[in-house]
């Protein structure tokens, strides 16, 4: 029992965090098994996606899937790490109901990736230990099919065998923000190598933070025993699971006095409804599992030829594409998020910069005709069918005054359902704006001859501008919205004060 209040201590919160990353290749990873975490299986109904490697039938073989090795090696390089020129599998030994083999094909000693880091924002550098592949376990569900109230769990093996990189950090988080800030970082960056779909719902990305607390107490300092955290998928969850055992760290110190030794390190669930932490059980070390070499899988040797080629591949990361989109193209911190939000339409953003499209042009035209029927259909703007030719097109027909900016959004819409030019479509839906001076002069006459814009025709010949917009609503309505407002308004100016 330790006898003491908090106001006499100091406490530091350290954590550091194991991130599982379920990778979207197309086949397993040691069998060809469509995967349920590539977009084209995700709906596969229940342990329908199996094979004998995946049920852990005798004498089934496993074959290594390249392409997850290759994506693996892509993740390492971009969080800095050092890529083994030589690694091998290992058996891990445990029993879980959604484990067919009773063992797990992962890597012990020799991970593919070794040692990395990734700065925050904040210029902090959180180091990276490691990042070696595996392969995940199947799922156990609570509930049946359709959401049916079972008293029993069922065992989905779709997952089981789903190529699965596991990175984890040193332990240097400080705060549950900085945690935070970390996860998002990193799901950016697996996004936009496109090596996952990222989905938290689906499990495509899980967090496993281990904490404790340093305790500063009378010039003496005591840890707190670990506590792992399984299997988050949400930034909240992430968020909550740490500042609880913050707290929950420091009172159960407070009542037993229980530091950290061997076999003290536990694992704890979350529950989202509660908002927190549950006992699991006791956390084994590295010899429980009995890792051993895997007799029945090559080791996997890396030249510098292979990775020079996986190098080659590496796409324009989000912080350097982000710095690009506000410093060199001047882009708003909020055009630049709603970007960055979805990778694929980054993409298609620069796609249309390539055709010719100045930037923040470009970026109205995605983010306001695109986005809203992107919304309306249910998919991503890069998803509707128009091309950045298309909306180079649009944009010209803007940029030279030949169709208004609602004519425009009319214009995209026809264009999400046509392969046409825009300029003939525009022209065949009736959306170029007037601009020859004779059928303008006869709109402007007419209005001008109302008598009931006396009072404001003398106040534009009095130098208000303000009341051009009174005479411009009445012409766009006698035009019906195909005159050339810009000028018409220059017209009437000069009509009035030339």
């Amino acid at each position: 029992m330790v006898t003491a209040t908090q106001s006499d201590l100091k406490t530091t919160l350290v954590v550091g965090l194991e991130i599982h990353v379920e990778l979207a290749t197309r086949s397993r990873m040691f069998t060809s098994v469509p995967n349920v975490a590539h977009p084209d299986f995700q709906d596969a109904e229940p342990n329908t996606l199996c094979d004998p490697v995946i049920i852990g039938m005798p004498g089934a073989l496993p074959v290594i899937n390249k392409r997850a090795v290759e994506m693996s090696m892509l993740v390492g390089l971009a969080l800095n790490c050092q890529i083994a020129r030589f690694t091998k599998w290992d058996r891990k030994s445990y029993y879980y109901p959604d484990l067919p083999k009773n063992y797990q094909i992962s890597q012990y000693d020799l991970p593919l990736c070794g040692e990395g880091f990734l700065d925050l924002p904040s210029g902090q550098r959180i180091r990276i230990t490691r990042a070696h592949l595996e392969e995940d376990a199947g799922k156990l569900l609570h509930e049946g099919p359709g959401g049916v109230a079972i008293n029993h769990s069922i065992v989905d093996l779709n997952r089981a065998g789903t190529p699965l990189l596991e990175i984890v950090t040193e332990p240097d988080f400080r705060s549950a923000d900085d945690v935070v800030t970390f996860c998002n970082m990193l799901r950016d960056i697996c996004r936009h190598l496109g090596v996952t779909e990222g989905v938290m719902q689906r499990g495509h990305m899980r967090f496993e933070p281990n904490i404790n607390l340093l305790i500063e107490r009378n010039g003496q300092t005591h840890k707190t025993p670990i506590v792992e955290i399984k299997n988050l998928n949400s930034f909240k969850a992430v968020h909550g699971a740490i500042e609880h055992e913050r707290h929950r760290q420091l009172d159960e110190w407070l009542a037993t006095g229980v530091e950290m030794q061997p076999g003290t390190k536990s694992t704890r669930g979350w529950n989202d409804a509660k908002l927190v932490t549950f006992m699991q059980r006791e956390k084994e070390d590295a010899h429980d599992y009995r890792y051993f070499p895997d007799p029945d899988l090559a080791p996997v040797v890396i030249d510098d030829a292979w990775r020079d080629t996986i190098a080659a591949t590496m796409p324009e990361l989000p912080a350097t594409r982000r710095q690009r989109y506000l410093d060199t193209l001047g882009l708003k911190e909020k055009e630049t998020d709603q970007l960055l939000d979805e990778p694929a339409v980054c993409r298609f953003f620069d796609a249309v910069l390539d055709a010719g499209v100045e930037a923040k042009r470009a970026a109205a035209l995605l983010l306001n005709y695109g986005a809203k029927r992107a919304n309306e259909q249910g998919c991503r703007i890069d998803q509707l069918g128009v091309t950045a030719a298309q909306v180079k097109g649009i944009a010209d027909l803007l940029d030279g005054n030949k169709i208004s900016s609602n004519g425009a959004d009319d214009l995209f819409g026809a264009c999400v359902d046509s392969d046409d030019d825009p300029a003939a479509l525009a022209e065949k839906l009736g959306l170029l704006q007037v601009s020859d001076s004779g059928e303008l002069d006869g709109w402007i006459d007419e209005v001008l001859a109302e008598t009931k814009n006396a009072k404001i025709v003398e106040d534009i010949k009095g130098g208000k501008d303000q009341a051009i917009g009174a005479l411009l609503g009445q012409i766009m309505k006698l035009s019906k919205g195909k005159a050339n407002p810009k000028l018409v308004g220059d017209m009437i100016k000069q009509r009035l004060r030339g």
